[in-house]
């Protein structure tokens, strides 16, 4: 508990205590956790950069629920590439541990090519799944950060 307090916690209730609403923060950290789980590895913190400066979220939240999300974007890589496939009727990529050693051991640009497809298609089943979620984490952070930002007023 005290990794979780010490390195998330404690700087989300800094942000609160420097001014950041309630509502600026939950939607900051709602659609860094949205995006963090993109199927697409490599491309979150930028669209987190775009993301904050098409909206006026607040960048640190963002990459902090961005870099949390880490573990969650690898245990749902595969629903998405499962549904990705079942959208455009996709045959099932062979995903075996021997599969994925031989097309990494050909390349990277190989693996590339290997799963672009597949890839693309489990991005457009993530855009399809993580909105509903995210505005519910934002909903539901709003008043945990209203009801903690007023305990600062009152010191």
């Amino acid at each position: 508990m005290g990794w979780a307090r010490n390195r998330v916690w404690d700087p989300i209730l800094g942000m609160l205590k420097q001014g950041l609403s309630p509502e600026g923060l939950a939607w900051s950290l709602a659609v860094g956790v949205a995006l963090g789980i993109i199927p697409l590895f490599g491309t979150s913190t930028l669209l987190c950069v775009g993301m904050t400066m098409a909206f006026r979220l607040n960048q640190p939240a963002m990459q902090l629920a961005n870099y949390l999300a880490y573990p969650l974007q690898l245990l749902l890589l595969l629903p998405f590439i499962r549904l990705g496939e079942s959208l455009f009727g996709d045959p099932h990529l062979p995903l075996s541990l021997s599969y994925l050693q031989g097309v990494l051991q050909a390349g990277v640009w190989g693996a590339i090519r290997m799963f672009w497809t597949s890839l693309w298609h489990a991005s457009v089943a993530w855009l399809l799944v993580v909105p509903l979620p995210m505005v519910l984490l934002a909903w539901g952070l709003t008043p945990v950060f209203s009801r903690a930002s007023k305990s600062f007023r009152r010191l």
